[in-house]
């Protein structure tokens, strides 16, 4: 069971908390009471009264609102001074997320989160996994002109990731990698050449990163994930297509985190076992390939 709090602990504290807003913010007694239409009196009542009595909800509002601040922390009935919106705006953000490599954005948030664990479920085979030929033709029908720039631009971002000393884990649906192996879906129309070099790539970083980069195939048929990066304890971000959604309350971090987790508990192909499964799937897709 919840302790109450005294009547007359509370109202003290509601006196020292409007003090100490109007002390922050460098608000005089008589531009409170202006801002919230009462007399000077009144205000000055407030702050130096030592009885059990706290002012009416309709003032108390409005010396939160004047004073920025949420009626809850005013009141003793949290600790954290922001109002809700403010609680929001700092928690969550919506961040434009161009059709690109590794932006700007992208690289900030990695750097911020250097030396912590980073969790990644990509919205395709990831991106610091990719050899040029590939990043040119995945990238070059939306970027045009510039894609040659873009990709040299994101070179030393996507170099400076594989050799920071963040710990990776990379969470895949299974059917990407099939896909790719087999040149099916999205992956339509990749030349053999480029195909077979990205899978050669792709299991010599694989093999001389691990275990500090860990790779998982998941069935998607069984456990869904949108792509999502977890940076350590401090950010969580979604991939929504043209924006990220990102999360820094510890709450949402930590719920993403376990979701993350449970993907790689339940993943149908472990990081140990990659390479062998990759090998295996190649040979049986250069099989069924058309030889002239």
């Amino acid at each position: 069971m919840s302790q109450k709090t005294d009547k007359r602990d509370r109202a003290d504290l509601f006196r020292t908390r409007l003090g100490e807003a109007m002390r922050e913010r460098g608000t005089s007694q008589s531009a409170l009471a202006r801002a919230v239409g009462v007399d000077r009196s009144t205000v000055s009542q407030v702050l130096r009264g030592d009885g059990a009595r706290l002012p009416n909800a309709q003032v108390v509002g409005e010396c939160a609102a004047a004073l920025g601040v949420s009626a809850d922390w005013l009141l003793g009935l949290t600790d954290r001074p922001e109002t809700a919106a403010d609680i929001l705006a700092n928690t969550l953000s919506l961040t434009e997320a161009p059709r690109a490599l590794v932006d700007e954005q992208i690289f900030l948030w990695h750097k911020e989160a250097a030396g912590y664990k980073i969790r990644h479920v990509p919205a395709g085979l990831p991106d610091m996994l990719k050899t040029r030929a590939m990043l040119e033709w995945e990238y070059a029908p939306h970027l045009g002109r510039s894609a040659q720039q873009a990709i040299g631009a994101s070179e030393d971002r996507l170099s400076w990731m594989r050799n920071t000393q963040s710990d990776y884990e990379i969470a895949l649906p299974l059917y990407e990698m099939h896909s790719f192996l087999r040149g099916e879906g999205y992956y339509a129309g990749l030349p053999h050449t480029t195909r077979t070099e990205q899978m050669a790539y792709f299991l010599d970083v694989l093999e001389q990163l691990y275990p500090r980069l860990r790779l998982y195939l998941f069935d998607a048929r069984r456990i869904y994930s949108a792509p999502v990066t977890i940076f350590g304890p401090l950010l969580a971000v979604i991939y929504i297509g043209q924006n990220y959604m990102a999360f820094r309350d510890s709450e949402r971090v930590q719920a993403l985190t376990g979701h993350f987790d449970y993907l790689v508990r339940e993943a149908h192909v472990t990081a140990r076992a990659l390479p062998d499964h990759i090998r295996a799937i190649w040979a049986e897709a250069d099989q069924d390939r058309p030889h002239r």
